[in-house]
Order: C-alpha cells, then sequence, then structure tokens
C-alpha cells in the first residue's frame, strides 16, 4: 500500500511517499481503506521527531481518518466490509490502509460526506474529553487559544452549545472575525494584552483550553478566576515555563495537562462513543458547524504541512485518498 514515509526527522522534505505492506487487523481490530486523513500540528511535531508515537504503534503519521471497513478480526462485532466509519488513531491515518481497535471507530456524522468526516473525530474528542477533565458548567467563562484553528472553532461552538461564555484568542482581524462568527461572545488578538481584555470583559475565565503551553502559562494563570482550571493540550509555545505558584494558590487554580493520544484503547473507546452520541447530535440539529475545510490530495501532503504552520490556516485540512 502507498503511506507517507518519514525515514529521518526534519523538514515537509522528511515527508516521502512509498510503498509499505497493508496491516492485517489482529483481535478485535479493524482494517479500514482510506478515503480521506485530518491533518493536525501532532502530525507536525511527529515529522519533526518531537512526537513519537506510543510503543508498539506504527511510525506512519495521522491520527484520525476515515474510510471504508475492507476487513475484521476475530471478535469484531459491529463492523462489517463496506461500513463507512471515522477513526481515531494513534498513527497510521497517512496510508492506503489502516488498522484501529474495533471501539477507536465510529459511523460518521450524520449528512456528512466521507472526505469532511475525516477531519471531525480527533477535534471533537480532544475537546469533549478535555472540558471533561475541566468540568466547564453552564455560565461559565470559557477561553480558547486558537480560536480560528480546528480546535478552537470546534471548542467554541461546544463550549457556547453546552451554556458557557466563549472567549477566543487570535492572530489577526480576520481570525478574529471567524471567532465570532463561530460563537465567540468576545475575540482578542493575542498580540495585544488579552489577559487585560478578558478580564474587563468578564472578570476572568472560569476554564482555559491551551495549545500553547509554557508561552502562556503565567499569563493563563493570571487570566484565571478563583477555583479556575487550565488544561494543556499543546506545546506549540514550548515545554518549559514558570508558574507563579502563589498566585494559583491564591486562586485555588488547577493546571492539567492531557494527551489523548497515549490513553488506553478503552478510554479511548469511551471517548469515541461519547462524541458519537453527544457531539454526533450538535452537527446534525446545527448547534456545531464543520469548520472551514481545506481539501488537498493525499499526494500533496508537503503543501499541507506547509499550510498549517504558515499562519494564514483558518480551520481544517483534510488529504483526500
Amino acid at each position: 500500500m502507498r503511506a507517507v514515509i518519514v525515514t529521518s526527522p526534519g523538514d515537509v522534505d522528511a515527508l516521502t511517499l512509498g510503498e509499505m505492506p497493508t496491516p492485517s487487523p489482529g483481535p478485535g481490530e479493524v482494517l479500514v481503506r482510506t478515503i480521506a486523513s485530518g491533518v493536525n500540528r501532532a502530525d507536525v511535531l511527529q515529522r519533526q521527531g518531537h512526537y513519537p508515537p506510543p510503543p508498539g504503534v506504527t511510525d506512519v503519521i495521522g491520527l484520525e481518518a476515515s474510510g471504508v471497513v475492507a476487513g475484521v478480526g476475530a471478535g469484531v462485532e459491529r463492523w462489517r466490509e463496506g461500513d463507512e466509519v471515522v477513526a481515531l488513531l494513534a498513527g497510521g491515518g497517512y496510508a492506503e490502509y489502516f488498522v484501529a481497535p474495533e471501539g477507536q471507530l465510529i459511523a460518521p456524522p450524520p449528512g456528512v460526506d466521507l472526505v469532511s468526516a475525516a477531519g471531525v473525530l480527533e477535534v471533537a474528542a480532544t475537546v469533549l474529553s478535555n472540558l471533561r477533565v475541566a468540568r466547564l458548567a453552564p455560565g461559565e467563562v470559557f477561553l480558547v487559544h486558537g480560536g480560528a484553528g480546528g480546535i478552537g472553532t470546534f471548542a467554541t461552538q461546544y463550549a457556547k452549545a453546552v451554556g458557557a461564555t466563549v472567549v477566543a484568542t487570535a492572530g489577526s482581524a480576520a481570525k478574529l472575525d471567524h471567532c465570532r462568527a463561530h460563537g465567540a461572545d468576545h475575540a482578542f488578538d493575542y498580540h495585544d494584552d488579552w489577559v487585560g481584555a478578558l478580564k474587563e470583559a468578564t472578570g476572568g475565565a472560569d476554564v482555559i483550553l491551551d495549545i500553547i503551553g509554557a508561552k502562556y502559562l503565567e499569563s493563563n494563570v493570571a487570566a484565571l478566576r478563583r477555583g479556575g482550571r487550565i488544561v494543556v493540550i499543546g506545546l506549540q509555545g514550548g515545554a518549559k515555563g514558570t508558574l507563579n505558584l502563589g498566585l494559583l494558590l491564591a486562586k485555588q487554580g488547577t493546571v492539567a495537562a492531557t494527551s489523548l493520544r497515549f490513553r488506553p484503547a478503552a478510554e479511548k473507546a469511551e471517548i469515541c462513543a461519547a462524541v458519537e452520541s453527544e457531539v454526533w447530535p450538535m452537527l446534525a440539529d446545527g448547534r456545531i458547524r464543520l469548520s472551514p475545510e481545506t481539501r488537498m490530495p493525499f499526494d500533496d501532503v508537503r503543501r499541507a504541512h506547509t499550510q498549517l504552520v504558515g499562519g494564514d490556516n483558518v480551520g481544517k485540512i483534510v488529504l483526500v485518498h
């Protein structure tokens, strides 16, 4: 089968198309012929050598994909050959075929074609699972950084749907308009004093979903209300920062960090089931709209990575096989 191969970590030139054996499904696993693959920041980090897959997982990049079931392993009950599925993966999505545990496959959202569906599950699972960690409640103030990206766009709408006041940060007027158009009550340019603007508008945040990491750690703590919770899910701004524990203590705040990729299969299966039961109906009735989408041919994987990190990208990039 054709797959994207990285023989040595590096820039986009490290991404090459080659041939490798088609995987076989083991007990409880499903073989899927890929229709489309979602492109994520984690893919870029893996290509650069900063985010290796869990032990025993393929080196092929790709954390989400859609496709058609091509075979099933022993004990698989829900899926049959020909079923359309979307998958939450620990790796392997940038390939003509992939294998996934049965519980990490769900039906695509109602009314969404398989190409668009390829870019929904990883984002939905990330947002749902982490806002559960943060215990976001109706009436609270929710802040998401990177509000115009795939995570930010989805998180804005999901938080709004559960009754939160939503604040987003982004880096340009067009991206701030995007945040507001997708439900943000307030949108602030991160080049400016967004902490001051947040406090003036809302008094502070109860929950912060942070893709930046070290660079924003002190600012995030400063932005918290009493009892506020920060969940760090990305390290675009570095892995090592300083933290004023006295301020965190005074605010009785919490800082958590999570990774969806490294969770046990049983946890991922539970999250996928929750997405199917809780989030898909929100897509069906319009409470959540799909992010703007850029489709590229699978062979243009280098261009996809270049666009994702270029700073002008809005919404989701999907590779079409």
